[in-house]
């Protein structure tokens, strides 16, 4: 070994001319408990990188910040540098390249979703993209789902779910303006509960439910909740007493109320809503 790495080796100052392929040499010959070599790692580690710096800057367009990408490449440098072992004849470049790669895919593939979906499902969309790339240098034109299927050996089943998988990888604020103008937002074309969809359920039920009352209970009902006369004005028309009206009302909504929701004791307050309502 050349004299200027044993020298390097029992200090901390790196000499000018010390190549990062040096300093990874030099921390290879430090034994683990060295106190040198902490301080050695840290230098090889900034001496590669630009490297890393590199290999994230490439991944920029993504939608993902710059910063994070970064530190995540730097993870993979630093575990590049603890793996790596000179005497294997490997180049350090060719080892912690795929390393870090690696860990920047594991970032977008554990941390770049907007909604996480299994990660079979974000598998197969990698999948797919490679494949849909491949296929249409190959057939000429975009391929379809039936030719991602043969060539992936899958179902189109599977090709489907993974293609709408995808669709979770990037979400888009409800305020982000949509049509021409920027007075729609993305949020105002979504629906909401409408409450006449709830009526036209009860109406239906109600219909059904009022035909099994006798003719003169039905007349009873539509005088009082569609007509608005009193008990007393009622009993006059009938030709019944005032108490008995209102005993007939009271089983008249009890035999409403069995009819439309048999299993609901609590429905009493909903069937007059739903008899003022419709």
């Amino acid at each position: 070994m050349p004299g200027a790495y044993g020298g390097y080796a029992s200090g901390v100052t790196r000499p000018p001319d010390c190549s990062p392929s040096d300093l990874l040499t030099a921390l290879s010959l430090l034994p683990l408990e060295h106190p040198s070599r902490p301080a050695l790692r840290g230098q090889a580690i900034e001496a590669w990188l630009p490297m890393a710096v590199r290999l994230a800057s490439r991944y920029r367009h993504y939608g993902q910040p710059i910063d994070d990408l970064v530190q995540t490449a730097t993870v993979g440098l630093i575990k590049a540098v603890d793996r790596f072992d000179p005497n294997r004849g490997v180049v350090f470049a060719g080892f912690a390249i795929p390393t870090i790669l690696g860990e920047i895919r594991r970032y977008f593939r554990d941390r770049a979703w907007a909604v996480r979906v299994p990660r079979r499902l974000q598998e197969m969309r990698l999948r797919i993209s490679a494949t849909q790339n491949e296929l249409t240098q190959k057939l000429g034109r975009s391929p379809t789902v039936a030719d991602i299927a043969t060539h992936l050996g899958t179902t189109e089943e599977q090709v489907l779910e993974g293609l709408e998988g995808g669709l979770a990888y990037n979400a888009v604020s409800l305020s982000e303006p949509v049509g021409r103008d920027d007075r729609l937002e993305l949020g105002d074309t979504l629906g909401g509960d409408d409450h006449e969809y709830e009526l036209v359920e009860a109406r239906a039920a109600l219909e059904l439910a009022m035909s099994l009352l006798d003719r003169r209970d039905r007349t009873i009902l539509i005088l009082h909740f569609y007509g608005n006369q009193t008990q007393a004005e009622i009993a006059g028309q009938v030709g019944i007493s005032q108490m008995h009206v209102s005993r007939l009302i009271a089983r008249s909504l009890r035999q409403l109320r069995h009819a439309i929701d048999p299993g609901n004791g609590c429905a009493g307050r909903r069937n007059r809503s739903i008899l003022t309502e419709v």
